[in-house]
């Protein structure tokens, strides 16, 4: 990972602007080129900041028409619960916005795990008009970082991160919400770009596991995510970049 494809911002504030900013950017990119912007979201705390930016102070700087939104990971739980990965962005950002439903492509978190993975396999093909073998190439895919080094919900020893045929797989965790559905490492590794968003002093060991520590994917599973033919951004705010040299 070269220096250029990792930026260190001031703050948590800063490094919500500056996620919001790229996102902006790269929709732009794509939509000029493509006609449409496939964006992977992700859960948790720091993108729901940005997501409000988006919809909010950005909201004329994207053609949100053009936008379909997907998830990387679910906690299988209902789209009303307050974990609900959907229900965040729904909250920070879609109840804002004014889109279409074909637009978003939800996990199911309702079904039962293994059918919600199935049914969002299902979506995925259906609308990448993929054959058997072929992956999704999604422009932008949003990811988190967990103070265990984690991402999405590929967890250190899961069976999950060894996964190299299905789109999505119904996992458990040790967290809560331990029931969930995640995309595979070989659909991150498909896309056009992935976007880590981490902030915060708790994540300053797992950012220093993942950029500069052993290669170990059992122990580090987001070392896993390494795109052929797309590029990696790290955006870190100072505290959780501490630790790196």
């Amino acid at each position: 990972m070269s220096a250029s494809n990792i930026i260190v911002l001031d703050d948590a504030q800063a490094l919500y602007v500056r996620a919001a900013e790229e996102v902006a950017h790269f929709a732009g990119e794509a939509i000029c080129t493509h006609g449409e912007f496939t964006l992977c979201l992700s859960g948790g705390a720091t993108p729901a900041a940005t997501y409000e930016l988006l919809a909010t102070r950005f909201h004329l700087s994207v053609d949100w028409k053009e936008v379909r939104f997907f998830w990387g990971d679910e906690r299988c739980v209902p789209p009303d619960d307050p974990a609900s990965n959907y229900g965040m962005a729904n909250r920070t950002m879609f109840s804002k916005l004014t889109l279409r439903p074909d637009q978003i492509h939800r996990i199911l978190g309702e079904a039962p795990p293994e059918e919600a993975a199935r049914a969002y396999e299902e979506d995925l093909r259906a609308f990448f008009g993929l054959g058997e073998g072929d992956f999704p190439r999604f422009n932008l895919v949003l990811l988190g970082l967990g103070d265990n080094s984690h991402t999405a919900s590929l967890f250190p020893g899961s069976p999950a991160i060894h996964e190299t045929e299905r789109l999505a797989i119904a996992v458990e965790v040790d967290a809560p919400e331990r029931r969930r559905v995640s995309l595979t490492v070989p659909v991150f590794n498909h896309a056009a770009r992935v976007m880590f968003i981490v902030g915060g002093e708790s994540k300053a060991q797992a950012v220093k596991n993942i950029l500069q520590g052993p290669r170990d994917p059992e122990r580090f599973p987001a070392q896993l995510i390494a795109p052929e033919d797309g590029d990696v951004l790290w955006l870190l705010d100072k505290p959780a970049a501490r630790m790196l040299t």
